[in-house]
């Protein structure tokens, strides 16, 4: 008895120890393989979501990555360092096109291991045009994307000649395409012309195609951090942060030594060039056209009287560096930045600051009075049997003239029948020294005019 049940025992551990082998083998055979997206323009932004995106695959140990792609192209320079990841990635890359791999695309596509497309779909038309017009580029830029497609082909053991014709209308190749027309492939020409491997209906056909029936996806989440910087590419968000860079810096002028207005500016001028500058759309040289523009604004108000060229300098500069921050420009050349894009970037910009202009002069004579201010201003009652007095400013006052005592920018000090008086302008800003008159007496302030000397 005692024989059968070690005999009963060795056998039910042999096979646990059998199962544990198979799973153990099971899971070493098991393929990781990690799929992300590309199905919007190519750009600075999609540049950055490809790094993340191949970085996080290596993180993950994958064997294979394949690309969702659905793109009519986008910019040539952010094209070329996907393809050249892609070219020197450790990992086998994949693409399945959708529906569309036009231009950049296209580029993207014939750098990969293999190209596999869903019934439908296209590859090809890769030719470079402006992004404002849709007009062919310059030949210099047809022969820069020529050679790229030329060398990129090559290296994945495909027909140099029939990508550059994608590019280049003038190569006529026999039974393929004639003068006067680009190279675009449907599916059963891209297979035939070893530019597509297979027609697939969608990821997990691709895999069967392949034979990888034990195998893990793994689809590319962007992380919190990357949904925080998508909010903030918002125009809508830009254009408030730009609301509250100006205010903030206006508020600091008008009341020194507070100090919040001025860190409220700072961290909106963080928030919004960081963002931009992750995705590589706003350039250092940008950023310092912005701080050089903030400083010389300040020169002007502090050090330079009067409004002249380092004001003007100083305003063209900020809203030079806020606006071309939110565009792919390569300096000031830009080729391949879409006229709509360039509008929206200026327009935001300009109505932020009018937007600012038009709040800060209408309501900075009442934000004393705001509750939400009380937090900034002293909020203690200051009692008469303590010893406090205050000066109210009679209607005696108004229509008398004088002179600015100090500049109004658009509070100061003016001088009245040699008394010093505070004052505000109704949104001017006022030299010291200039003639004024008095339009109106509110409480502890006088409302003030400048007297121009032709009246």
């Amino acid at each position: 008895m005692k024989i059968h049940l070690s005999l009963l025992t060795a056998f039910i551990f042999s096979l646990l120890a059998t199962s544990l082998t198979y799973a153990n083998e099971d899971e070493r055979n098991t393929k990781k393989v990690f799929v992300f997206e590309l199905k919007s323009d190519i750009d600075p932004r999609t540049n950055r979501k490809v790094r993340l995106a191949m970085e996080e695959a290596k993180n993950q140990k994958a064997d294979l990555i394949i690309i969702h792609l659905d793109t009519y192209g986008g910019a040539v320079t952010d094209a070329d360092d996907i393809r050249t990841r892609i070219l020197e990635s450790t990992i086998p890359v994949y693409s399945f096109i959708d529906k569309d791999a036009a231009s950049a695309g296209a580029l993207i596509s014939i750098a990969c291991d293999s190209i596999y497309m869903a019934p439908g779909a296209s590859i090809g038309a890769a030719t470079v045009v402006m992004g404002g017009s849709g007009e062919a580029a310059p030949d210099k830029y047809q022969s820069y994307m020529r050679s790229m497609m030329r060398s990129t082909a090559e290296a994945r053991g495909r027909d140099p000649r029939i990508a550059e014709g994608m590019v280049d209308e003038k190569l006529e190749i026999e039974g393929i395409s004639k003068a006067g027309e680009v190279i675009t492939f449907t599916v059963s020409e891209a297979i035939t012309n070893n530019f597509c491997e297979a027609q697939v209906a969608s990821i997990p056909d691709l895999l069967e195609h392949i034979g990888w029936e034990n195998h893990e996806l793994i689809y590319y989440e962007p992380s919190s951090v990357e949904d925080v910087i998508s909010l903030f590419l918002n125009p809508v968000v830009s254009g408030f942060l730009i609301l509250v860079i100006f205010a903030g810096i206006y508020f600091e002028l008008q009341t020194p030594g507070i100090g919040f207005p001025l860190l409220a500016s700072v961290i909106a001028i963080i928030l919004y060039f960081i963002p931009y500058y992750l995705t590589g759309l706003a350039a250092n040289w940008e950023i310092a056209v912005f701080i050089v523009g903030v400083v010389f604004l300040l020169i002007e108000i502090f050090v330079v009287p009067g409004f002249g060229i380092f004001g003007v300098l100083g305003i063209l500069g900020i809203l030079t560096g806020l606006t071309l921050g939110m565009i792919p420009n390569d300096l000031f050349d830009f080729t391949f930045v879409a006229s709509g894009k360039l509008f929206a970037s200026l327009l935001t910009v300009l109505l932020a600051a009018i937007i600012a202009t038009i709040l800060l002069f209408t309501l900075m004579p009442k934000v004393n009075e705001w509750k939400a201010f009380t937090t900034l201003s002293l909020a203690s009652t200051q009692q008469r049997a303590e010893g406090y007095t205050a000066t109210t400013y009679s209607d005696e006052l108004v229509g008398k003239e004088g002179l600015a005592h100090t500049r109004l920018m658009p509070s100061g000090k003016v001088r009245i029948d040699d008394e010093i008086y505070d004052a505000y302008s109704r949104g001017e800003f006022i030299e010291k020294g200039d003639r004024i008159k008095i339009i109106s007496a509110e409480g502890t302030s006088l409302r003030v005019k400048k007297i121009n000397p032709e009246t």
